[in-house]
């Protein structure tokens, strides 16, 4: 419940106050945005299914942004960030189509 309150206050504070994201940590950023998303859609097939925790989905948020970020940092560093950004958000995109694609199920019965 708090993370989704944290939503719907964070996207209007977003938009009104408008941040700028410093240079260095913008190729970070849509990798996080995308880690962050495989965790909420995870979560909700969680409660759908019935064993939702917290903590679970606490650990789960941060630990994928930190592991996404270090991966696409790691290829910065060695010269392929394209490369692994790229693989980073194809396992990512998989994660959250499967997840999607079961929440699908689980409300519509298809």
């Amino acid at each position: 419940m708090i993370a989704a309150l944290g939503l719907l206050l964070g996207i209007p504070a977003g938009l009104v106050f408008a941040p700028d994201v410093p240079l260095w940590l913008e190729p970070y950023l849509p990798i996080a945005v995308v880690a962050a998303l495989d965790a909420v859609f995870g979560g909700l097939r969680a409660f759908l299914d019935g064993i939702f925790d917290d903590k679970v989905f606490v650990v789960s948020f941060v630990s994928n942004v930190v592991i996404a970020a270090a991966i696409v940092f790691l290829g910065d560093q060695l010269g392929v960030g394209g490369q692994l950004t790229t693989g980073v958000v194809v396992v990512l995109g998989i994660r959250i189509f499967s997840n999607a694609a079961a929440i699908r199920r689980h409300l519509f019965h298809a």
